[in-house]
């Protein structure tokens, strides 16, 4: 017996339920996202040298999970029933990396980016011209998203104490997190 697949592979047609699993997760990714900003902000202020920074990031995030949102909705996908736990986690870990400092804030942002820079290529590569409108945003997205983690490593990130450790954990997270959220 075999393991039923998440997505399917490239060259393989998606069907209706792949392209709703796809929608459900990338939305809760991005509230996740705007959480773990929030969380980094209410620890670290408006009035650190970073907050600028990551407001920035955020708002981003906020405009993609907005589409999602508007995608959710006009798709008539039901959201991911964690989203009470992705918003406690996502601001748990935004708080918890902003405490340990700056650098270990940049450090969670250039991991949860890196990963979602491999869960959006591999997305866009099995949906090739199937959903345009998806596509799309997804690869729009995934710019902005590489850039947050650029931003993140241009800041510090390898410099947080135990970054392998820590960066290898919230990437682990954040992988859990993709695979859960598919399926509920």
């Amino acid at each position: 017996m075999t393991a039923p697949q998440d997505f399917p592979r490239p060259g393989k047609s998606l069907s209706d339920a792949d392209r709703t699993a796809m929608v459900r997760v990338d939305q809760a990714g991005e509230f996740g996202a705007v959480r773990i900003y929030a969380g980094q902000l209410a620890v670290m202020g408006d009035r650190h040298p970073y907050a600028r920074l990551i407001a920035g990031m955020a708002a981003q995030e906020e405009r993609h999970r907005a589409t999602f949102d508007a995608m959710i909705a006009r798709r008539g996908v039901r959201p991911t029933a964690l989203a009470p736990i992705w918003s406690a986690a996502g601001f748990a870990l935004g708080a918890v990396t902003a405490a340990m400092g700056p650098k270990a804030a940049m450090a969670c942002t250039a991991a949860i980016e890196t990963e979602i820079d491999r869960h959006y290529a591999e997305q866009l590569a099995q949906l090739g011209d199937s959903d345009p409108e998806l596509s799309t945003a997804i690869a729009d997205f995934q710019a902005e998203e590489v850039e947050h983690r650029d931003a993140a490593l241009a800041h510090g990130a390898e410099q947080a104490p135990a970054y392998p450790l820590l960066s290898g954990a919230i990437r682990l997270g954040c992988r859990a997190a993709i695979a859960l959220s598919k399926r509920f």
